[in-house]
């Protein structure tokens, strides 16, 4: 894995200004949060969150107080993004400013931007695809209208041409001793609430949009010809899921019907969401953290992606299968029947043609891990390319 380091301008302590809008819930909030704590923890930067939605962001980071403005988190300040009329002192700029996916910061902290000496690195940190026109855009610049100011354009992706996909230092091991240590597994399960009968079954992770097929996929699972077990984050797909349990689907709720058992469980914050990953035989995904994550756990998964205006968003998932050298014609079939880029499917034959290739896809699936890490991880690409932007800073003090 390429690895490389960020040397900060000589000043006691890099600055940084990330601003997330939420749109889809948990997939941005879920990026900007895990690129957040690996630029503190692993590359010593200050770095201040800006997020308009405390309520699904407490939902991945449980200790946050969706009362308070300003509060730092696990080393964070989190700032509570509200008011895009804010005024900003020369003070309050950071170093590098990151706005992800075009979130459109507050004028006046641009304003404020301009006048600061040197400026501050400016950044759109754009969404994931694995789309053609991608590589020619990343690092691109692009000079403000009004102020003496350059925005660059930073791609995370799947080829060298690109940012490359967020991932921590210590992860993959991390996977690795975990997947390899039966007890941490069965510990884990066993505090979501599953029997020892479903933890010995097909073990299957959802999380998915509300227009996925699911009760298709429910129905087919009722009459497999082995044992699932579906794990399924409280408030995800929550009609589906509720028709099945015939109940209210609130964590520990759970009903066996046929050979498929459904269970809901909490939703858990990031570091267990991994652990959710790895102990499992298949992972739904979608938006773009967990499908980022589902990656790095090395297991066969099933992407959801978020849906677009006339469709394409297909034209980006065609994109990503292409790209995936895990996919089989069964897994390329069964994705797009998932994202409704296929029509008059027969679920039945789906599963049945998936399942049987499951192995193979699996095994693909850590070849496709190794490919990407590769590229190196993003955190330290942006940072690379930021440190030939930056103009050295005066030492404070």
């Amino acid at each position: 894995m390429i690895q490389t380091q960020f040397h900060p301008p000589s000043s006691p302590s890099t600055s940084l200004a990330l601003f997330c809008k939420v749109i889809d819930n948990f997939g941005d909030i879920g990026i900007c949060w895990r690129l957040a704590r690996q630029l503190s923890n692993e590359h010593q930067i200050t770095v201040t969150l800006w997020v308009d939605d405390l309520i699904s962001f407490k939902k991945i980071c449980p200790e946050l107080d969706v009362e308070t403005e300003r509060q730092i988190v696990q080393n964070i300040h989190v700032r509570h993004w509200r008011n895009q009329d804010a005024y900003f002192e020369i003070t309050e700029i950071a170093d590098i400013v990151i706005e992800f996916f075009g979130c459109d910061i507050p004028p006046n902290y641009i304003a404020t931007m301009s006048k600061c000496q040197p400026k501050p690195v400016w950044l759109n940190l754009e969404g994931l695809s694995a789309e053609e026109w991608v590589e020619g855009c990343h690092t691109l610049p692009s000079s403000h209208p009004q102020y003496p100011l350059t925005k660059y354009f930073f791609f995370p992706g799947f080829t060298y041409q690109t940012g490359g996909l967020l991932l921590e230092n210590n992860l993959i091991k991390e996977r690795e001793q975990f997947v390899h240590a039966a007890t941490q597994v069965n510990d884990f399960l066993k505090q979501l609430g599953l029997t020892p009968e479903e933890m010995n079954s097909f073990k299957v992770s959802m999380f998915c949009y509300p227009h996925a097929p699911l009760s298709t996929l429910f129905d087919t699972w009722k009459q497999s010809n082995e044992a699932i077990t579906c794990l399924v984050p409280a408030g995800v797909a929550n009609e589906a899921v509720s028709v099945f349990l015939e109940s209210d689907a609130i964590p520990g709720a759970n009903r066996k019907r046929g050979n498929l058992t459904l269970r809901v469980i909490p939703f858990v914050p990031q570091n267990a969401y991994d652990k959710l990953l790895w102990s499992c035989d298949l992972n739904f995904v979608r938006g773009e953290d967990s499908f980022v994550r589902a990656q790095w756990a090395g297991k066969a998964f099933i992407w959801h992606i978020y849906p677009q205006d006339e469709n394409l968003h297909h034209k980006k998932l065609q994109a990503f299968l292409n790209a995936h050298t895990a996919e089989s014609t069964s897994s390329r079939r069964f994705a797009l029947a998932w994202n409704a880029a296929l029509t008059e499917s027969d679920w039945s034959d789906l599963w049945l043609t998936y399942r049987k290739d499951l192995t193979e896809i699996q095994s693909l699936s850590l070849m496709w891990q190794q490919k990407i890490q590769s590229i190196g991880d993003m955190t330290s690409n942006l940072l690379s390319f930021i440190n030939s932007k930056i103009e050295k800073r005066p030492k404070i003090g």
